[in-house]
């Protein structure tokens, strides 16, 4: 009996000791797209429209899951990079306008980063032109001198902190009750504004580069099928880390602000809305969690570009080369640091526009990606035994079908 249990122990601790070696990706992959437009946008549509978006949140969780682990599954069997595949199997032109799109709006989405970045900071009075560039150079710096192992180090101690989201969503004090009616009573609205804000609240929890990211970091992790199993279970933390913060800002800012009334463009609107309102505190978490949110996906944001452009046009890409070794990577990934740096500190430019509509665009964008993943997913050749099961096809086929609907639907309201 004292064997089995010593066995027992034995098992349980080599688990352990697999997981923690495979823990990393999907939860950096889940967490960091609540970044500066997305926090941006579940605010609004909290202050704006109150509960009327937490129905969703626990369907776009669940479909994020299925995607990551799509996304983690074809590294773990392949070894390559989702750009490596396209390009393979698609060919040069195909993956050439795929990376072109994705380029734009995640330079798009940069800018918003250090805009959520110099936001976050003016709550502090700190002003833009010190904060954005100190930002940039700490980023740099990071990814540049480091290591795989040192740069995830510092992006899962991030994740920790999207914990004040979740803090200052209980410091507001909601109607438990009311909230948990609306989040079980679906609440769909057939108007330009709310399609608007559900195709963006889609885009920014499950944006189009978190794929290319997740597989990218899967292979250079080393997770193979042997360890694959352990890694849904980052997957599945690291979704559901991510649906709790998007789920708490939404309540706080329906509970708080949409009673009062109170319109807000930004994210740092809503945290010095809730000054008076909720506390200086929850005000407080609210703006740290944004610095926190935007320098967190500044660092990743134009990592990730340069994996998925130089990977699809063959170039030498990973954190774990050098200048010299991967020059293309290591240049994208300056060149879209400095130029979403640069724009922000320019007067008067709409970073608004390009918050919000740069989460409606990865929502648009994200359909035609899974029909890629799709397909390569459920090619034998590529992947043997680990295709597809049926409901994980389902699921992804309706998803790419409703999104495109809805924007169909969108874009008929607006002309």
């Amino acid at each position: 009996m004292g064997r089995e249990v010593i066995d027992f122990m034995k098992r349980i601790w080599k688990n352990l000791a697999l997981f923690f070696a495979v823990l990393g990706p999907g939860i950096i992959t889940a967490n960091v797209d609540n970044d500066a437009g997305g926090i941006a946008t579940y605010s609004i549509a909290g202050a704006h429209f109150g509960y009327a978006f937490l129905w969703s949140v626990v369907p776009i969780i669940v479909l994020l899951v299925v995607i990551q682990e799509m996304s983690a599954r074809m590294g773990a069997v392949t070894g390559k990079g989702l750009a490596d595949l396209i390009r393979e199997h698609f060919g040069v032109k195909i993956t050439f306008y795929v990376m072109l799109a994705l380029l734009v709006t995640n330079i798009a989405n940069t800018m918003a980063e250090f805009a959520g970045v110099a936001a976050a900071l003016q709550l502090f009075h700190v002003p833009a032109f010190i904060s954005v560039p100190l930002s940039a150079l700490f980023v740099w710096l990071l990814v540049v001198k480091g290591n795989y192992h040192s740069v995830e180090k510092v992006f899962l101690i991030a994740c920790l902190f999207y914990g004040t989201y979740i803090i200052s969503g209980f410091m507001a004090a909601p109607d438990w009750q009311e909230v948990g009616q609306a989040a079980l009573q679906p609440h769909l609205q057939f108007n330009f504004s709310y399609l608007y804000m559900l195709i963006g609240v889609v885009g920014t929890t499950i944006a189009p580069w978190m794929q290319f990211y997740m597989q990218a970091s899967v292979v250079e992790k080393g997770i193979d099928v042997q360890t694959y199993r352990l890694c849904r279970w980052d997957i599945w933390v690291g979704c559901i880390m991510a649906g709790l913060v998007v789920f708490f800002i939404m309540v706080v800012c329906g509970a708080v602000l949409y009673p009062a009334g109170i319109r807000v463009e930004t994210a740092s609107d809503a945290a010095l809305a809730l000054e008076p309102l909720a506390g200086k505190y929850c005000s407080w978490l609210f703006a740290f969690g944004l610095f926190n949110a935007s320098l967190f996906a500044a660092s990743v944001l134009p990592l990730t570009t340069a994996y998925y452009v130089c990977e699809g046009l063959g170039f030498e890409a990973g954190i774990n080369k050098t200048f010299r070794e991967a020059p293309h990577f290591y240049g994208l990934f300056t060149a879209i640091l400095v130029i979403g740096a640069l724009v922000v500190l320019i007067p008067n430019f709409p970073l608004f526009f390009i918050m919000v509509f740069s989460q409606v665009l990865n929502g648009i964008l994200l359909p035609f990606i899974l029909i890629f993943m799709l397909i390569l997913i459920n090619r034998k050749e590529i992947m043997g035994e680990f295709t597809n099961s049926r409901l994980g096809n389902f699921i992804c086929w309706f998803t790419v079908i409703a999104l495109i609907v809805l924007t169909v639907v969108m874009l008929f309201m607006l002309f």
